[in-house]
């Protein structure tokens, strides 16, 4: 009883601790500091998870001025959306823990401001109406409405405003070939989008690495670019054309070294202001038809079902391929590939 009455006298600073950890979450969900995955969705255009961050800001600004009610409407509004953003993960077995997390942090919320609804005692009946709570509003004259309604509408709302992916795509068409390095009996592929963070640690850390494989003569490597944010379709196909004015190894690497630079030091979006860095930076490039090449990316992102970026796939043989994800684990993959080499297994 202490405990449910502590609750209910710190309920809205309780309410807005929560929400503050919600935004924290989906700010370092935007970073992408460990691996970024693949679970992209918009409402409008916009960003699901800046719609997050100003979700859990709205509450907030209620919960402050104890408006308990609207509070308790927002959220029953929140676990509607949940339901449906849950059952589209489940679909495409796609799950982004950010999300989880965030949910988790609404749930406690909706929990934290739940309170046994009053109707139940005068119609037990009507119980499944309001097993998420009801909620009044007397300067509308409004009594026990059902939480239930809005949850329905916040589901409703997702279900024909969001637009959601898990693998990435880009443009189809046929015919291209992908840039390898080395013509190796081992193989490996590195995915990768230049604006994620752990991707530029490994693709810095693994350079010399990567040619010291490729010294050994036995490894070919090839670099598909996984288009998780906007811009990354235009990085990747000046990348195909600076692959095309010189596929060696050292410019392919300068290349991508430069690449990960304009993304994440200058921050570049625009194809205007990358061709003007470029430039700058003395990185030749020859037009060609990237599309074509597009097609076969796709392919290998959806073939190998890539969901967060760093991956690394090393295949040893037909029948012996490991895949690693985070930079931690494909810089310990790389060594084992090396140790593997090294010892002169087959």
């Amino acid at each position: 009883m202490k405990i449910t009455e502590g609750v209910k006298k710190y309920r809205s600073i309780i309410t807005i601790v929560l929400a503050l950890i919600g935004i924290v979450i989906m700010a370092y969900y935007d970073y992408c500091d460990t691996t970024c995955s693949y679970l992209k969705g918009d409402i409008f255009g916009i960003d699901i998870k800046f719609v997050g961050i100003a979700y859990m800001v709205v509450i907030i600004a209620f919960a402050v001025f104890r408006q308990t009610p609207v509070v308790r409407v927002l959220l029953a509004a929140g676990v509607g959306v949940e339901v449906h953003l849950y059952a589209f993960q489940v679909q495409n077995n796609g799950y982004c823990p950010f999300c989880l997390a965030f949910s988790v942090m609404l749930l406690l919320s909706f929990i934290i401001n739940y309170e046994v609804p009053s109707a139940w005692r005068g119609n037990r009946s009507r119980m499944w109406l309001y097993f998420l709570g009801e909620v009044d509003f007397p300067m509308f004259k409004i009594n026990k409405l059902p939480l239930l309604i809005f949850s329905l509408l916040g589901y409703l709302t997702i279900l024909f405003t969001f637009s959601g992916s898990v693998t990435p795509v880009y443009g189809q068409t046929t015919g291209g070939v992908i840039p390898s390095l080395g013509t190796g009996q081992y193989k490996i592929v590195m995915f990768a989008d230049y604006f994620c963070p752990p991707c530029r640690r490994i693709d810095t850390k693994a350079e010399p690495l990567l040619k010291e494989l490729l010294n050994s003569g036995k490894v070919k490597i090839e670099f598909v670019d996984v288009p998780f944010h906007r811009a990354t379709p235009i990085y990747a196909k000046y990348y195909l054309y600076a692959a095309n004015a010189d596929s060696g190894a050292d410019n392919i690497l300068r290349v991508r070294k430069t690449l990960f630079d304009a993304a994440q030091v200058k921050h570049i979006q625009k194809e205007d202001a990358l061709i003007i860095y470029l430039n700058e930076q003395k990185i030749l490039w020859k037009a060609m038809d990237e599309k074509s090449i597009f097609t076969k990316l796709s392919a290998i992102i959806k073939d190998n079902n890539i969901k967060s970026t760093p991956t690394c796939l090393i295949r040893y043989s037909a029948k012996e391929v490991k895949i690693f994800v985070d930079d931690i684990e494909i810089w310990n993959g790389l060594n084992a590939l090396k140790a593997h080499i090294s010892a002169g297994k087959r």
